[in-house]
């Protein structure tokens, strides 16, 4: 039982359906946090240097800090640092040799930075030592939770971003600064809590014909996706006795090599469970990342887990699914960094020649962290998985919204989204 609600919750993001003629719901104000100290920005973009093409999700952080982003679906990041900084900028890629640039050197480039990484190759050595039985790994993974990861509360910034498409286009954008209060994992009270800083969103109305998709508990659902937290999903023993599991290669991730261990639902297993890979740090043996999709042969069992309300006489079936899950390692502790959930839906009315797909995304990036002063939100301020996000956050306007706040710059179509759904906001504004 306790594995089904963890599928449904991670599956899901929970989603609703809801007519057009609920767009009525006013936008909360958004919530602000302190002045920083000046900043400038650094543009830059993430290739491979063979093939030239991008590095997306690429890691960027900040040497000796806990500030951090990621690239977009186009290698493109931004990164805001003090103006007095003056170390050096890390880059990492699954695969591929650490980038290390400094500063100073960026800043004098403006938006020119091309990072060009290397693949990395794995030292013979490290493959003869170690052991290559699979389950044999995965119960170090189990045995080193305690080892691996935090003890005590982190207080976490993040961005968060969530799109709905309909076909290619975009139709509702939002996004935010949130703080995270990031519980230890070694506690059987072990949850986390998510309130807004600031935010914003739109919705294309005219784009929506007659069904408006909403996304329940929006950054909420993105920590689920930490697996080492919610174990249950497929890291316990038990759980993982229902996969088959398969080592398949090593890689290199941030300078340390990963086994690379790939997991299936055994085929006599009924209920729908997910298949991916997991990249395990060779030396602490701590999860790196791991990339999932949920089994969607069972449509009809897939549908009640996704959909939580729907128009009479509309026929939803989940098409498509993608999440992944970022840790990164710091003074010997393993720490939430990155989640990212995609699926895409197609939908049938009755009565209708063709039917539509939809696509929804909603991703988290961590940009900084603390383990000072520590303070667990209240009940009121903070985010529930039954929230929707756009109704928490007002529209777009202000290009300059984000400030000093380190955010996942976003990509071309994206981008081109932003600024048609600003316009419309200014004009709506202009016009009452």
């Amino acid at each position: 039982m306790k594995t089904r609600v963890f599928l449904t919750v991670i599956a899901s993001a929970l989603l609703l359906l809801i007519s057009a003629g609920d767009l009525s719901a006013s936008a909360a104000p958004a919530k602000t946090k302190k002045d920083q100290q000046k900043v400038v920005i650094i543009r830059g973009r993430v290739i491979d240097t063979e093939t030239n093409l991008p590095l997306v999700f690429a890691g960027i952080a900040v040497q000796g800090t806990n500030v951090s982003t990621v690239t977009n679906l186009d290698g493109e990041f931004t990164l805001k640092v003090g103006d007095d900084e003056t170390g050096k900028i890390e880059f990492s890629y699954v695969g591929y040799k650490n980038k290390v640039m400094a500063i100073d050197e960026m800043k004098t480039n403006g938006q020119r930075n091309v990072i060009a990484m290397e693949t990395a190759m794995i030292p013979i050595k490290e493959v003869i030592v170690k052991p290559l039985i699979p389950t044999e790994i995965m119960e170090q993974v189990i045995a080193r939770f305690s080892d691996n990861y935090p003890v005590i509360p982190n207080d976490m910034t993040g961005f968060y971003r969530e799109t709905i498409r309909k076909n290619r286009s975009y139709i509702s954008i939002g996004e935010a600064i949130v703080e995270v209060f990031k519980a230890p994992y070694q506690n059987d009270l072990r949850f986390d809590a998510v309130r807004i800083y600031k935010g914003r969103k739109s919705n294309d109305v005219e784009k929506m014909d007659t069904v408006l998709f909403k996304l329940q508990g929006g950054p909420t659902t993105t920590l689920y996706l930490d697996v080492v937290k919610n174990p249950e999903t497929f890291l316990t023993r038990e759980s993982l006795s229902q996969y088959d599991l398969e080592l398949t290669s090593m890689v290199v991730i941030d300078d340390r090599t990963n086994y690379v261990i790939n997991f299936y639902q055994k085929p006599f297993i009924s209920t729908p469970l997910y298949q991916g890979r997991m990249f395990i740090d060779i030396e602490t043996y701590a999860v790196a990342q791991v990339e999932f999709a949920f089994n969607l042969e069972n449509k009809e069992l897939a549908t009640s887990m996704f959909i939580r309300k729907k128009p009479l006489g509309m026929q939803v079936t989940p098409e498509v699914t993608s999440y992944m899950v970022r840790y990164r390692e710091m003074d010997g502790k393993w720490y939430f960094t990155h989640s990212r959930a995609e699926v895409k839906f197609k939908v049938d009315w009755k009565k209708k020649l063709f039917n539509t797909n939809y696509t929804t995304m909603s991703e988290l990036a961590i940009t900084d962290r603390t383990e000072q002063d520590v303070v667990k939100f209240t009940s009121k301020e903070r985010i529930k998985p039954t929230d929707v996000f756009s109704e928490e956050v007002a529209a777009f306007a202000d290009p300059d919204f984000w400030g000093d706040y380190n955010v996942i710059e976003p990509d071309q179509s994206i981008e081109a989204a932003i600024k048609r759904l600003s316009r419309k906001v200014k004009f709506s504004d202009r016009t009452e």
